[in-house]
């Protein structure tokens, strides 16, 4: 897992689903100070998985970049410190 970066992805607008380009990934909820506990979801071979604590159905679009997602905008970016 060294090397890559873990895309973070959140749900401020409460979709059912979100399209996602990756496999694996962290999902933070909605963003601070709504979020849950930032939880890493790996999807292994299937194309769909629901995260635990926002049930948020994450499906993989193999056409997305990394941290592109559909709808847009529910990429996670971290404040700077």
């Amino acid at each position: 897992m060294a090397g890559h970066v873990i895309p973070h992805f959140q749900n401020d607008a409460g979709y059912d689903t979100i399209e996602v380009g990756v496999t694996e990934f962290m999902c933070c909820g909605a963003n601070p100070p709504h979020d849950h506990p930032h939880v890493y979801l790996d999807m292994g071979d299937e194309r769909e998985i629901v995260c635990g604590y926002c049930s948020t159905l994450y499906r993989l679009n193999a056409a997305l970049k990394a941290t592109e997602t559909s709808p847009a905008g529910c990429a996670f970016r971290g404040q700077a410190a």
